[in-house]
């Protein structure tokens, strides 16, 4: 049994210590939800969110019906498009369902904690987005409460990403 699973409980609660872990933390997450999905990215790397599993989930979300919702908080969506990274390519498919915005203020963009929330009350954080150490809970509303709010916060004072928008010449 790996130390992630050792300390783990009923709600999923654990320590995510690698990229592996943080891989299948961000699975779990995303086969776990619903219909709704909030990301906040000061970094999307190549990995991130891009393997085919993860997509198909975020897909599922996406087209859940009609409270399906993604928001995503991407801090540098030009070098995602740049890279030509997937998620950004599922994005340009499913834009009503799927909205990214990116922080403008200064107090914003230098958030360098990324984390993914769910509507069943799930959560990935990391403290540093370079970093794959953090923690994860499957179910714990109490500790995902103030991640969402912050959130929230951030998402108001954001602009859409327009550059993402795919030219349908």
């Amino acid at each position: 049994m790996s130390a992630a699973a050792a300390d783990g409980d009923d709600t999923g609660r654990r320590a995510i210590d690698g990229r592996e872990a943080l891989a299948t933390a961000r699975l779990q997450l995303l086969t776990a939800a619903r219909h709704r999905l909030a990301l906040h990215l000061p970094l999307l790397g190549r990995d991130d969110y891009g393997n085919d599993a993860e997509l198909a989930e975020l897909k599922r979300v996406a087209t859940s019906g009609r409270r399906a919702g993604i928001r995503i908080l991407l801090h540098d969506p030009a070098t995602a498009l740049r890279d030509g990274h997937r998620l950004i390519t599922l994005f340009q498919r499913l834009t009503s369902a799927i909205q990214i915005r990116t922080p403008v203020e200064d107090v914003d963009r230098q958030c360098a904690s990324a984390w993914l929330l769910t509507d069943t009350g799930g959560y990935l954080f990391l403290p540093d987005a370079g970093q794959p150490q953090g923690r994860m809970a499957l179910v714990d509303r109490a500790a995902q409460v103030p991640l969402q709010q912050q959130f929230d916060e951030i998402w108001e004072r954001s602009a859409r990403a327009n550059e993402l928008q795919a030219l349908d010449l």
